[in-house]
C-alpha cells in the first residue's frame, strides 16, 4: 500500500454485520477495518489546517479549528454542546441563521445509549446510528422526537439529573459496560420527569439497536495519544471504537480530535511486531 498524506477528518461508519470504518484522508478514504491485527503507522506532518476554512493554524481549537472560526463559524457555536440555547426555530442563528435554520431547525430525536452505563444524548434525525456510533455506544434506544434542536435540548436538561450526558471514554474502550440495564425499563422510567408539555413528544418506536465494533482485543488499561505530543503513532490496530484507534499495547487515539492534522499513513512493520499472528 502506498503513503497516503492529507489532513484528518472524522472516520465515517456504516454497519455491515457489525461497524465498518473509513478514515477520510484528504482526497482518499482509507477502509480501516482492513487493518485489524496489521500494523500501521501515522506521521505528523506538523500542519494544521482549519475544517472551517482551510488556513493553516498552529492549534486546533474545539477538534478542528482555527481560533477565528472557533469564534465565528456557526459549526462550532456553544448550541453544538448545549442544545437547549438554540435559536434557529425563532428565525435566528447565533452566528449564522441560514446554517442553522438548515442544520438545527430540522427533526431531532432525544435517545438514550448504553456505552458502560446509560446515557441522554440530542442528534440530528439523519445522524442515526452515526452519533451513537461516534460515542462507541453499544446500544441506543430513541426517546423523543421533536421538531427542532431546542426543544430537544429541554428535554436533556431535564433528564441530565437523572442519566449521564457524558461518555466514559477510558471505560468505553476498556468495553467495560452495564449488561443488566434495560434501556427500554429506563426509558419509560425517565418519562416520570417530563413535564406534560414535553410528554406529547415521546417516540413509539422501543426498538434497542444494538452495535457491533471490530475490536480484535480490548486492552486493561488504556492510554491516550496524540500528535500535540509525538508526531509518529505506530502500532499493530487491535480494534476501532468510537472515534478511537485502539493499539494492541493500550494506547488509542483520538482521531476526531485530530480533524485538520496533516498527516501520513501506511501499513507498515511495528517495532512491536503482530501480536495477533
Amino acid at each position: 500500500m502506498e503513503t497516503i498524506i492529507g489532513p484528518i477528518r472524522k472516520m465515517y461508519t456504516y454497519i455491515d454485520g457489525e461497524v465498518q470504518y473509513e478514515l477520510p484522508l484528504g482526497n482518499r478514504k482509507i477502509p480501516m477495518n482492513q487493518f485489524l491485527g496489521k500494523p500501521i503507522k501515522m506521521t505528523w506532518q506538523k500542519e494544521i489546517l482549519c475544517s472551517a476554512c482551510g488556513n493553516a493554524t498552529n492549534k486546533s481549537y474545539a477538534g478542528g479549528f482555527c481560533y477565528t472560526c472557533f469564534l465565528t463559524a456557526p459549526e462550532a457555536s456553544e448550541c453544538i454542546i448545549r442544545p437547549e440555547q438554540c435559536v434557529a426555530h425563532l428565525g435566528k442563528g447565533i452566528r449564522d441563521a441560514v446554517w442553522d435554520q438548515k442544520h438545527h431547525f430540522q427533526p431531532h430525536f432525544v435517545y438514550l445509549a448504553l456505552t458502560d452505563a446509560v446515557k441522554v444524548g440530542v442528534t440530528r434525525h439523519d445522524q442515526i446510528p452515526t452519533r451513537w456510533i461516534d460515542q462507541g455506544a453499544w446500544k441506543a434506544i430513541r426517546l423523543a422526537e421533536v421538531p427542532y434542536r431546542q426543544l430537544a435540548g429541554d428535554i436533556e436538561v431535564a433528564l441530565k439529573d437523572y442519566v449521564t450526558d457524558k461518555t466514559n471514554w477510558r471505560k468505553m474502550l476498556k468495553d467495560i459496560r452495564d449488561e443488566a440495564a434495560d434501556l427500554e425499563e429506563v426509558k419509560y422510567e425517565m418519562l416520570n420527569y417530563l413535564d406534560a408539555s414535553l410528554q406529547d413528544f415521546v417516540s413509539d418506536n422501543d426498538e434497542i439497536v444494538e452495535i457491533k465494533y471490530p475490536v480484535i482485543r480490548y486492552p486493561g488499561k488504556v492510554k491516550s495519544v496524540g500528535f500535540d505530543k509525538v508526531t509518529e503513532v505506530a502500532g499493530t490496530l487491535a480494534g476501532i471504537r468510537g472515534q478511537y484507534l485502539i493499539f494492541s499495547d493500550g494506547r488509542v487515539i483520538n482521531m476526531r480530535k485530530h480533524t485538520g492534522y496533516v498527516a501520513a499513513f501506511e501499513e507498515g512493520r511495528s517495532s512491536q511486531g503482530s501480536l495477533f499472528d
